[in-house]
């Protein structure tokens, strides 16, 4: 007699991160799962990765469910961005609900290096409040939606990169620059220096996607607002794409083999 061949694992990747990108290019093509990448939708054209693919929300804890359930998923990698909480907590109370084991693929934050200037704040309502009185030239590395905050500081001048041309007004007066990253040190330092910006706002994404605007901030002596990550309940995580990949075929982390 032959034997059966073995069903692949139907994993959900849950995107917005370069690091899921990374996971769905290592898993492609690898016969024991079947794999696919959500996108929340806040990007337009976002890149196409090489595995099965969707956009949108699920609509809410309730639809994740009926969505695990109806695709049969037996496994979710939350590989969210670090401020996308609200995505990672329904993911959570949905995979508690049908007992479908959940792994965060989220990378470890930003250190202080030698140099930094930060100022350390918990929301971006504090964010916008840490910029004081008196005028100044921001740089606002926060993305397009975490930008009202800043509308009532209307004595500063602000720039804003944003991955795509905003179909609606921004809700504040800002220069926009319109690129998608990832970005570099030189091209940072040149764009800070051009703008003549004084502070730059940054969101503590970690990784290295991101990172560049940290990096030119601590050449050219800008103090830096970071934003600090949102609470996230607790839950299994790892930094790395070989630690998930262990984690699909044998169920566990490097951490819980104790190595």
């Amino acid at each position: 007699m032959t034997s059966s061949p073995v069903k692949p694992l139907c994993v959900l990747i849950l995107g917005g991160s370069a690091d899921a990108n990374q996971l769905a290019s290592a898993i492609v093509g690898d016969p024991r799962f079947d794999a696919i990448l959500s996108y929340a939708g806040r990007t337009e054209n976002p890149k196409q990765p090489p595995i099965a693919w969707r956009v949108g929300g699920f609509g809410g804890i309730d639809g994740l469910i009926d969505y695990l359930r109806r695709e049969k998923i037996a496994r979710v990698v939350d590989a969210t961005h670090p401020f996308a909480a609200q995505m990672s907590a329904h993911a959570i109370a949905a995979c508690a609900a049908l007992s479908i084991p959940l792994l965060a693929l989220e990378r470890a934050p930003w250190q202080r290096s030698a140099g930094d200037r930060w100022i350390e704040v918990d929301d971006f309502v504090s964010a916008a409040q840490a910029l004081g009185a008196v005028p100044r030239r921001v740089f606002l590395g926060i993305g397009r939606t975490q930008l009202a905050p800043f509308a009532s500081h209307k004595q500063h001048f602000y720039l804003v990169r944003l991955v795509d041309q905003p179909h609606a007004p921004l809700p504040l007066a800002a220069e926009m620059i319109i690129a998608r990253g990832p970005f570099d040190l030189a091209g940072d330092r040149k764009m800070l220096t051009d703008y003549r910006i004084d502070i730059v706002v940054a969101r503590d994404a970690g990784g290295d996607s991101a990172s560049a605007k940290i990096e030119a901030a601590r050449e050219l002596g800008l103090p830096v607002v970071m934003v600090r990550r949102p609470f996230i309940p607790a839950r299994q995580r790892v930094e790395t794409v070989a630690e998930v990949l262990r984690w699909l075929c044998h169920g566990e982390t490097p951490a819980e083999r104790g190595v």
